[in-house]
């Protein structure tokens, strides 16, 4: 059988492979029997629909990337980051976002995104949204139109993005606020540390009560260890009894505290039942970035230790091509190669998969993957055998099925951007 090739309608897929804790095993690597028609996983084969020997090939649920940022996305031809600093990034985006981002040029490029991500395998996507009014009244409405014209392929959920100064009862982010809620969004902010931030937090917490909506944290993008905005942000949380999802990005500057007083945020993260998610190609690409020196940490959390506490870990792409990551394809293959190679994800514990999968559906409130019976025929099959041969290649060859049947994976062509570059 040509591996790229797979005939349309009922059938059945011997001799794949797939990470043990996906099918609720322990180990390694598990053989596994897939039956799919009708558009989902069956207990039985279809009768009469042919069996299909994959060679052994790494099968997984298709994909969820809850921190990304589709309205910036792929703006670096014309709006390139000039020293690739965090600085450089902030003032790049903000002088592009005032000149540039109509409804218009937001929505040619948040369709660029999701056309790459469908053809990479992922099936949900949580966007962040630069929301500094007038921009939040004309992002959340493209973003309401993309929710709608790309149902049924990728899930997409919107969350504002604020700067945590910005945060107040009245005024601006108040009406931000009923902005998200009018368009069934996500509340967020970027923290970082201000005199007042847990005042305003109580703020932001009070508008989330009100308007009934789940919260999503950019945190301690730095590798400042005196930036603990997250010890805030857990301790508000408990004090207050939250009880709606609570996420938290980046959380960078954790790594570089000591060790004590990293364990001690860690069990009070834990405790507050936050969800963290790290952004490891972003990070590594700006943080410690200074002209002349070589960099001396990777710039992500301490991955290994908030699951070893409980905390519910997430892996995802982040930014793509904008002055903030110069790279990336919305491709979270590319993720897990990547932050297995900067986090150490190999030679520890074999539940890391559940990071790119079923952790991140957890902290969206979606259904989570699954290769049960019943469950849709949404998949990623990889040419690869093994994790070595998985994160040896790109696997730009693997084969997507949506509903059973293999999709074009053709990826849009740079090219169709040009008309929004200088």
């Amino acid at each position: 059988m040509d591996f790229c090739v797979l005939p349309s309608g009922a059938k059945t897929l011997t001799n794949l492979r797939v990470p043990a804790c996906l099918i609720g095993q322990s180990g390694d690597l598990a053989q596994i029997t897939l039956h799919l028609d009708q558009g989902r996983i069956t207990a039985t084969p279809p009768p009469g629909a042919p069996v299909l020997d994959m060679g052994g090939a790494m099968v997984f649920p298709c994909f969820a990337d809850m921190h990304t940022h589709l309205d910036k996305g792929h703006i670096w031809p014309r709006a390139a980051n000039p020293d690739g600093t965090f600085m450089g990034a902030l003032r790049t985006v903000a002088a592009d976002r005032v000149a540039r981002w109509s409804a218009a040029d937001v929505a040619a490029r948040m369709e660029f995104s999701l056309r790459c991500a469908y053809a990479h395998g992922t099936r949900a996507i949580r966007t962040h949204l630069d929301s500094l009014a007038p921009q939040d009244a004309i992002s959340f409405p493209v973003f309401a139109e993309m929710r709608e014209k790309w149902a049924g392929r990728i899930e997409l959920q919107g969350a504002c993005l604020v700067a945590a100064d910005s945060i107040s009862a009245d005024g601006a982010f108040a009406r931000t606020a009923e902005i998200v809620a009018a368009h069934g969004g996500v509340l967020g902010a970027v923290t970082y540390p201000i005199p007042d931030l847990r005042d305003r937090l109580m703020t932001f917490f009070d508008l989330a009560e009100k308007h009934d909506l789940e919260v999503d944290f950019h945190v301690d993008e730095t590798n400042d260890p005196a930036s603990d905005t997250l010890c805030v942000i857990a301790e508000v949380v408990l004090e207050r009894g939250f009880d709606r999802p609570v996420t938290v990005g980046h959380c960078c500057s954790i790594s570089v505290m000591p060790e004590a007083t990293a364990a001690a945020i860690i069990d009070k993260v834990a405790r507050a039942g936050l969800n963290v998610v790290s952004l490891p190609m972003c990070n590594l690409y700006l943080q410690d970035r200074m002209p002349g020196r070589t960099p001396r940490w990777r710039g992500v959390t301490m991955v290994h230790e908030l699951a070893a506490a409980g905390v519910n870990v997430s892996f995802a792409s982040d930014n793509t091509r904008d002055p903030f990551y110069a790279y990336g394809d919305m491709d979270m293959l590319e993720v897990m190669r990547e932050a297995t190679r900067i986090c150490h994800l190999d030679h520890t514990h074999d539940d890391w998969p559940r990071a790119f999968l079923t952790n991140p559906a957890q902290s969206m409130g979606i259904v989570a993957p699954s290769l049960a019976p019943g469950a849709p025929a949404d998949l990623v099959i990889t040419r690869a055998r093994g994790w070595s041969e998985l994160f040896a290649r790109p696997q730009s060859d693997r084969i997507v099925i949506r509903a059973g049947e293999a999709i074009d994976r053709t990826l849009p062509d740079y090219s169709e951007l040009d008309p929004l570059m200088d």
